[in-house]
């Protein structure tokens, strides 16, 4: 078991790297220019080149090789902007083609680019800073992360329990309304949109009915002692019932609505799973020992189901992760999918590569852990 936990740990390393290639390389292909994006919209463009100078945007993106100079065209601004693996001076208004003819190689630091000091940084624990608040990206980490853990745990509960017991009755009952109408609701819940079912959920349990918030973790006049940052457990923890009210209040509703798509998959996969051990022959043995049904589900096929269970809960907890950015944002919730959302608004480069990072690390734990939950559910699996 130790030695296989090691193998995991140390195959870790270069998925994590790959994912920060990756996620580099399609963050700075976006469209826009964060310098820009931080300007009015008529800021003079020798403002715009500072900043990118200042921030080492200007810098090559992977491995600085030289430069390219060009002449100073009529009426164009000295401008230096970052390519994949060249810096170009002076080359405004000019294609890459263009600016090809005039190449005066020049060999610089191959280890001044902009990927390579962030490989760097992040090497050393430094996540950086974000371009548009300034602050470091750790400290905002720390306050929008535990929101978003609070409302997927949420969110998780809900699916695993109304997922599973849905399957089961449905598997149980098989070719009767109760089955029909299960699968009925579980397909209508793939197909939902979120972002269409979040502003439906807002507009009749919060604008008609004024059964919960529309947004937000707490009401303004709600004092609660922060010790994790998650609402409810700190609620618990400090014996504030007025404050674990008002949390769940305000967590029902986007939980309720995140958890449609991974409920519904739990569901129909209970369902498949269920039937499928139900047909096997020691359940037969176990009927024709005249065993109560709920015993035969509960104590002989429910076990032996759980393996691809246990697998798509594991995969739904990083798809509930990736997944709250559609539902922070309807929901004004302060969590790291909404910080995602505008940090991609104003092209905040340091916030989004590292926020990803995260939930591909949080992935690759998951997933060991339902791994190593195998060998505790099933007895026949070792781990050597």
């Amino acid at each position: 078991m130790f030695r296989f936990i090691v193998r995991r740990l140390i195959s870790m390393v270069p998925t994590l790297f790959g994912v920060t290639l990756i996620v580099f390389l399609f963050v700075h292909l976006i469209p826009g220019d964060p310098a820009a994006a931080m300007l009015r919209e008529n800021a003079p463009k020798e403002l715009a080149a500072r900043i990118r100078e200042q921030l080492g945007l200007n810098k090559p993106w992977f491995i600085n090789i030289g430069e390219v100079n060009c002449p100073l065209t009529a009426g164009k601004t000295a401008t230096t902007d970052g390519g994949l693996f060249m810096t170009y001076h002076n080359c405004e208004g000019l294609s890459t083609v263009a600016a090809l003819r005039y190449w005066q190689f020049k060999l610089d630091d191959p280890f001044d680019s902009q990927y390579l000091l962030y490989l760097s940084k992040l090497l050393r624990g430094d996540l950086g800073q974000s371009l548009v608040t300034k602050n470091p990206v750790a400290d905002d980490l720390k306050l929008k992360f535990p929101a978003t853990i609070e409302l997927s745990i949420m969110a998780l509960l809900v699916a695993v329990v109304i997922g599973i017991l849905t399957g089961i009755i449905s598997a149980a009952k098989q070719n009767t309304p109760i089955d029909t109408t299960s699968m009925f609701i579980s397909l209508a819940g793939v197909s939902i949109p979120i972002y269409w079912l979040g502003m439906m959920g807002i507009l009749v349990f919060a604008v008609w009915l004024h059964w919960v918030p529309s947004g937000a973790r707490l009401g303004n006049d709600t004092e609660i002692q922060r010790i994790t940052n998650l609402y409810v457990l700190d609620s618990l923890l400090t014996f504030n019932g007025n404050a674990l009210g008002d949390a769940l209040k305000h967590v029902i509703l986007p939980a309720l609505v995140l958890a449609t798509v991974p409920m519904s998959i739990l569901a129909r996969m209970t369902r498949a799973t269920m039937l499928d051990v139900l047909n096997q022959d020691y359940i037969r043995t176990a009927e024709a020992k005249g065993l109560a049904k709920i015993v035969i589900v509960a104590r002989h096929a429910l076990p032996n189901a759980m393996l691809p269970i246990i697998t798509v809960i594991g995969l739904q907890v990083g798809g509930l992760l990736s997944g709250a950015i559609l539902t922070e944002t309807i929901f004004s919730w302060p969590g790291i999918g909404r910080w995602v959302f505008e940090s991609i608004q104003l092209r905040d480069y340091p916030v989004i590569q590292n926020v990803i990072l995260v939930i591909a690390l949080l992935f690759v734990l998951i997933n060991l852990l339902v791994d190593l939950s195998y060998a505790a559910i099933d007895p026949r699996i070792r781990y050597s």
